[in-house]
C-alpha cells in the first residue's frame, strides 16, 4: 500500500474509533507512519484527508450492499442476505457513525458522500423490495420506499441499541425483527 493509500486507511479508521475532532493530523500520521511533509504532500490538509476517507468509507458500503442486493437469490432473499449480513454490530457502522458527529455533518463537503450513501441505500432497498411485490414474494400493501427506509433505520438503530447494552445480540434481535414484520415466514438465522 503506498503511502497515499496509508493515509487513507488511517484516516478512515481514526474517524470510525475517534470522529473527527479526535482524529488529529499527529494521530493519522501516528497510525500511517507518514510524516508531516508527506502528509501535507498528498492532502491539502485535515479536511482533505476526512473527505477522502469518508468517500472511501461510503463507496465501500455502496459496494458490500451493491454485492448483496444483486447477488445471487430471489429478491427477497438477496434483502435478507444484506440484512443478515455478518457485521461489527458493536462497532457500528462507519459511515452511520458519521451521522453522529456533529462536525462532519456541519460541513457540507464532508456531509455529502454520508447523505449520498444513505439516500442510494434507501433507493437501492426500494428497488429490489418493488421487485419481491412485482415477482409475488411480498405483499403489494408495504411502500418499497418507506419499507426501505425503515430497514435503514432498523440497522442503523440495531447498531446504536447493540453498543448501549454491549451486546451484538441486541443488533441481531432488531434484523429479526424487522424481517418478522416484512415476512413472518423468514427462515431463522443461525446462531
Amino acid at each position: 500500500m503506498d503511502m497515499r493509500e496509508r493515509l487513507i486507511e488511517s484516516t478512515r479508521e481514526l474517524l470510525w474509533e475517534r470522529g473527527y475532532v479526535g482524529t488529529s493530523p499527529r494521530a493519522i500520521q501516528e497510525r500511517s507512519g507518514a510524516g508531516q511533509g508527506s502528509m501535507y504532500h498528498h492532502f491539502r490538509g485535515k479536511p482533505d484527508l476526512a473527505l477522502a476517507a469518508i468517500t472511501r468509507s461510503a463507496e465501500d458500503l455502496r459496494a458490500r450492499a451493491e454485492a448483496e442486493l444483486s447477488g445471487g437469490g430471489t429478491p427477497l432473499e438477496r434483502v435478507v442476505t444484506y440484512l443478515r449480513r455478518e457485521r461489527d454490530a458493536l462497532r457500528g457502522c462507519p459511515v452511520g457513525r458519521l451521522t453522529q458527529d456533529p462536525d462532519v455533518m456541519a460541513d457540507p463537503a464532508l456531509r455529502r458522500p454520508v447523505e449520498e450513501t444513505f439516500s442510494w441505500l434507501r433507493g437501492r432497498l426500494a428497488g429490489v423490495l418493488a421487485q419481491a411485490q412485482a415477482g409475488g414474494e411480498l405483499a403489494a400493501a408495504p411502500d418499497p420506499a418507506a419499507t426501505a427506509t425503515a430497514l435503514v433505520a432498523v440497522l442503523q438503530g440495531g447498531y446504536v441499541l447493540a453498543r448501549a447494552a454491549a451486546d451484538a445480540e441486541v443488533y441481531a434481535q432488531a434484523i429479526d425483527g424487522a424481517l418478522g414484520l416484512l415476512v413472518p415466514a423468514a427462515p431463522p438465522r443461525s446462531r
